[in-house]
């Protein structure tokens, strides 16, 4: 049995606003969601800037002794997962079903609320931890709390799969239902690292832009002035069920689901190999898990970090897979207003590519200035593009060579 899977709901907290419409349409006007770091005294740091999800108050999505206690990533998670049911006109509380499932995103978990608790115990002592450490900074906290939240009592899984993990966790979820393994899925992608031990982290791999004087310009994807990419926080989270039940109660389609591939390069914990075959491969397997051809897709929103090596090697990746076709597809690298999410990313690059269908919008690349001779595709520079989609795909590439690719198409009735 192959199910059809269709997206009825989504919920977004971004660096460009707190909610689908707010992040929607600044995404539309190109805008950044890059600015100084304040959450904490960056001052002795190379990289100063980053793309935080400002003016979020957790005690507007949860209880308030839940509020006070859930780290960001939590939070950022239960929110979007409250819009997405919201969106979708469903009403999930109560007494719940063992046919809904929650399928989570998630890289680093409460890596703040662990760099906090370590300071605690070599200060302190160990007698000063918070018998809320444990069960507050573990991963699959951010699913667990929706599916209480939601009373899911099906399937519930958290990914851990560096960049890739939010779009993993949205293909996984699209096919368990596809199979009949659950009727109803919230999945998506969240995270809440901009943190001291990460940021240093990925500043001592020589990763992160220092354009401290420009944040705004900062991430600038396919460009050939780029110096790393910036990074980011929040959540993106759709609803996903099968078509025959969302027509059933009329539900608002914004696509379908058609294909969804995976793979990995083996080849190095952070590069891609120089032919980008694990990116060609994942993508060849969406497109036939999608029964298309490469002639089919009308957009591509791509993992466009902004690094030098990852935007060449998807660029390569890209006409590999469709050829001549490659130079007429607009790309859009959304992470140039975004900032790179990490495990949210997938799940939040979804849902732009569904609003991209159900809108008939392409989003922008923003700050692509001075494109790189090698990143010779259509990347939708700085403005906003109208056209019809009927397919379109999205990428994300992570550490440990993990690869993940969806394909979304257009949904007409009749």
């Amino acid at each position: 049995m192959r199910r059809r899977v269709v997206i009825t709901g989504i919920g977004l907290v971004t660096p460009l606003g707190i909610g689908t419409a707010a992040s929607w349409e600044a995404l539309c006007r190109g805008q950044s969601g890059v600015g100084p770091i304040t959450r904490f005294d960056a001052g002795g740091f190379d990289t100063r800037i980053a793309a935080e999800v400002r003016g979020f108050q957790a005690a507007d999505f949860l209880p308030r002794k839940l509020a006070a206690k859930a780290e960001p990533f939590v939070a950022f998670a239960c929110a979007a997962a409250r819009m997405a049911t919201a969106d979708a006109g469903l009403t999930l509380s109560g007494s719940g079903t063992d046919r809904m499932g929650v399928v989570v995103g998630c890289a680093m978990g409460g890596l703040s609320l662990l760099e906090k608790n370590c300071h605690i115990v070599s200060r302190r002592g160990p007698q000063r931890v918070s018998p809320f450490f444990v069960p507050m900074m573990i991963g699959n906290m951010a699913s667990g709390i929706i599916a209480m939240d939601i009373a899911a009592r099906g399937p519930n899984l958290t990914l851990s799969t560096a960049c890739a993990a939010g779009t993993h966790a949205v293909g996984e979820a699209a096919r368990m239902i596809r199979c009949g393994q659950m009727d109803l899925a919230v999945a998506g992608g969240t995270e809440a690292v901009v943190a001291p031990t990460c940021v240093a982290g990925f500043g001592a791999m020589k990763a992160l832009s220092t354009r401290n004087e420009a944040p705004e310009e900062a991430s600038r994807p396919f460009d050939r002035d780029r110096d790393g990419f910036v990074i980011g926080e929040g959540a993106g989270m759709l609803i996903l069920e099968p078509l025959d039940q969302a027509l059933m109660r009329g539900a608002r389609i914004y696509a379908e689901i058609t294909g969804y591939g995976s793979s990995c390069d083996a080849y190095h914990l952070t590069q891609p190999p120089p032919d980008a075959r694990g990116a060609v491969s994942c993508m060849e397997a969406a497109l036939a898990d999608a029964g298309l051809t490469p002639d089919a897709i009308d957009h591509i929103n791509a993992h466009g970090t902004g690094t030098s090596l990852n935007d060449y090697l998807e660029t390569l990746a890209i006409k590999t897979v469709f050829g001549e076709r490659a130079k007429r597809i607009p790309i859009s690298a959304t992470k140039s207003m975004t900032g790179h999410l990490i495990g949210a990313g997938g799940g939040v690059e979804a849902a732009f590519c569904a609003l991209a269908i159900h809108h008939t919008t392409i989003p922008p690349t923003i700050n692509l200035d001075h494109p790189d001779p090698a990143c010779d595709l259509d990347y939708v520079p700085h403005t906003v593009r109208q056209a019809p989609i009927g397919a379109a795909l999205s990428n994300s590439f992570g550490f440990g060579g993990t690869n993940a690719t969806l394909v979304l198409e257009a949904w007409r009735s009749g």
